[in-house]
């Protein structure tokens, strides 16, 4: 089987990070997380959203754009935290919405997500993680980071709405869904095995390397 180019996607607070951390060992795939502390225009967005918003979704997908174009040419099996898709298809679709983002810098933002997309490979599966709201603000909560604690359970209802019409649309890959409001991968063992049958059309059998490479900067 050929090295894996796997993504998770779920909402905020849906379990991504752990599953992709428990995926990347158990099957000796590199992990790949959201590039945060890269976008400078992070802190000022959460600041003053409506000001920054759209500067702040042009500084993602500018990283997501090179994160993935290295991930789809790894010479080893890659698994990311979060999709270029996503921040197309459900973040900048929310602030649009919102009209924290105007009609005018949408459309810009879209035509130019649409023509750097062209031609990117695919991963080979999406995971995609599904939860109830009421679960995601317990584990908000629970994390702990500053800038997510005033995030309102409908903001987090929308997020879910586009989330769903936007997995429902995905035809470019097999799509794996996983509900991690009652699936623990991590400590319970009939839902491991669970997820690995899930997975073993995709990814074959789960395997332990312990030298699984890391994606730096460079690849």
């Amino acid at each position: 089987m050929p090295s894996p180019f796997v993504a998770v996607a779920g909402n905020i607070g849906a379990g991504k990070t752990e599953l992709v951390q428990f995926l990347s060992r158990r099957y000796a795939l590199a992990p790949a997380f959201e590039p945060h502390e890269q976008n400078p225009y992070l802190e000022a967005f959460y600041a003053d959203m409506r000001a920054w918003a759209f500067h702040s979704q042009l500084s993602f997908l500018a990283l997501k754009l090179r994160l993935h174009r290295q991930l789809q040419s790894a010479p080893h099996g890659v698994i990311q935290d979060r999709t270029l898709y996503e921040d197309a298809e459900i973040f900048e679709r929310q602030l649009h919405r919102q009209r924290l983002i105007d009609d005018r810098d949408h459309a810009t933002y879209r035509a130019l997500y649409e023509a750097a997309s062209e031609g990117l490979r695919p991963p080979d599966l999406m995971i995609f993680l599904r939860c109830p709201v009421r679960t995601l603000l317990k584990r908000i909560a629970r994390r702990g980071r500053s800038m997510e604690r005033s995030v309102p359970h409908a903001y987090l209802a929308a997020l879910g709405e586009l989330y769903e019409a936007w997995r429902e649309a995905w035809t470019l890959s097999p799509v794996v869904i996983v509900e991690t409001d009652q699936v623990d991968h991590l400590t319970d063992l009939v839902d491991r095995i669970a997820l690995q049958q899930a997975l073993l059309p995709h990814l074959g059998p789960a395997r332990i390397s312990p030298e699984t490479p890391h994606l730096t900067e460079d690849g």
